[in-house]
């Protein structure tokens, strides 16, 4: 049997494996070492000596793989991200950013939920963790929203939805692991994420205005807050911007050279907040429960990509990213409509798998395809499909995959951040959170489509990086 064969047909069995409830991280290493097994021993006649020496040689492969890729210093900025979004949760900052947000932004039609949208982009300006930002907002808004006459379903749809921003805005723990998955520079690829995070969210914020608008019982506007205290509300939200610049200014210096790398500026990041935090009253068992929270999901995403970095060997092995590649270039269609295609099969599989675990388990096969629509990493933007060169389009593809990404959290039946926000809440069943966040798919579609129609949008701040 050929390699490319070997290649589907295990891909499929990987298919089936998610399907049938497995865990992606074993999934993907299960499907991936027998796969190696398999191409080693090339054959169904059973010679126990050239078996057992197939699955010795995949044994190592599958042991050295993932050692290699996981101790780059780079993947060290998962762990810092994730811990500086719980240590700014029980220093409070959450809330904070809740209470600024509400005294500025409150008096429009939708106010509140306008308000939670720009508090968990806040947020997500210091977690990168969409999940861990839904769960603090469900605790945080809703019962305020509730208290002054929210339908309950548009309230958790609001926070289930807002809780994707932390997918885009940096820092994110998915736009690294794209990165490093694809190899590109995790500096651009975060600045990259600004723009269209915001973007988003201002989307976001313009969906709800217009259903308060139409449907004025859906969000009335809350008044009332002096000048005074809508200032007062400011200061105990600046250590949120103090880091956001910190980080920024590691990955990109609009003045000189940067000012190291982005793990230490999220090293510094996590330093300040932890210091707010003990400032505020944050005790050792706090302490210790933000620690092992990181740890947790930290462990979480590093065995998804364990697993996964076996199956990726696997195909490369069996050559199926190239010979993909070469049946998408060979199509007789216009390299954006294979694009929109593409972005329509991460929706549908989407549906049925984790964000991480499907970026891992496609990119492999997918961007080389999309680079060779593109000329390959070395084309001039003259000649590129897209109007960019490689680098450029392996960043705005990679914002344009995370961006569904985000999609897929709030997309019925796996949504993550909406079974979450049913965890956290009582009152609430996965149902109404599916029925509250249904709007925000048309505010998604049109902000894929615009980042699609407008790359500029996501490629101005990595062109100013040189």
């Amino acid at each position: 049997m050929e390699p490319i064969e070997i290649g589907l047909w295990v891909s499929g069995g990987l298919l089936v494996f998610v399907v049938l409830g497995m865990r992606v991280a074993f999934a993907a290493g299960l499907a991936g070492f027998v796969g190696l097994v398999w191409l080693r021993w090339n054959g169904f006649d059973y010679d126990p000596e050239r078996f057992w020496k197939a699955v010795e040689i995949s044994v190592k492969v599958a042991g050295l793989t993932p050692h290699s890729k996981v101790s780059a210093q780079v993947l060290s900025l998962i762990p810092v991200f994730i811990l500086i979004g719980y240590l700014a949760y029980h220093a409070k900052l959450t809330t904070a950013l809740f209470t600024a947000a509400k005294r500025w932004i409150a008096w429009v039609p939708g106010g509140l939920a306008v308000s939670t949208v720009f508090a968990t982009a806040g947020f997500a300006a210091v977690s990168g963790a969409s999940v861990a930002t839904a769960a603090v907002f469900a605790r945080i808004a809703i019962p305020e929203m509730l208290k002054i006459g929210y339908n309950k379903q548009f309230a958790a749809g609001v926070v289930a939805a807002g809780g994707t921003l932390a997918s885009l805005i940096p820092p994110s723990a998915i736009l690294v692991i794209y990165a490093i998955i694809v190899e590109q520079d995790v500096g651009k690829l975060l600045l990259a994420g600004f723009l269209p995070g915001m973007f988003s969210a201002v989307v976001y914020a313009t969906l709800i205005i217009g259903i308060a608008v139409i449907f004025k019982s859906v969000g009335p506007p809350v008044g009332g807050f002096s000048w005074r205290e809508k200032f007062e509300a400011l200061p105990p939200a600046l250590p949120i911007v103090a880091v956001v610049v910190i980080i920024i200014f590691f990955v990109y210096n609009p003045f000189g050279d940067a000012w190291g790398t982005p793990t230490e500026g999220g090293a510094i990041g996590a330093f300040i907040i932890f210091l707010m935090a003990l400032y505020r009253g944050m005790r050792w068992g706090q302490l210790k429960t933000a620690l092992l929270d990181t740890a947790k999901l930290t462990v979480m995403i590093f065995s998804i990509i364990w697993g996964v970095l076996i199956y990726v060997r696997f195909l490369g092995f069996a050559e199926l990213p190239e010979a993909f590649a070469d049946w998408i270039t060979g199509l007789e269609m216009s390299p954006m409509l294979i694009l929109i295609c593409i972005l329509l099969a991460y929706a549908v599989l989407g549906m049925f798998m984790d964000a991480i675990g499907m970026l891992l388990l496609t990119l492999p096969v997918v961007y080389p395809a999309v680079m060779a629509l593109n000329g390959g990493e070395f084309v001039s933007a003259a000649d590129s499909a897209f109007g960019m060169s490689g680098p450029m389009c392996a960043i705005w593809f990679g914002i344009l995959v995370v961006k569904m990404a985000e999609f897929c959290l709030i997309t019925p039946p796996i949504g993550l951040n909406c079974f979450v926000v049913a965890g956290v809440r009582e009152d609430l069943t996965v149902q109404d959170v599916f029925k509250g966040v249904s709007p925000f798919f048309v505010a998604d579609a049109i902000t894929i489509a615009l980042l699609v129609a407008f790359p500029g949008i996501v490629l101005f701040l990595p062109s100013l990086a040189g």
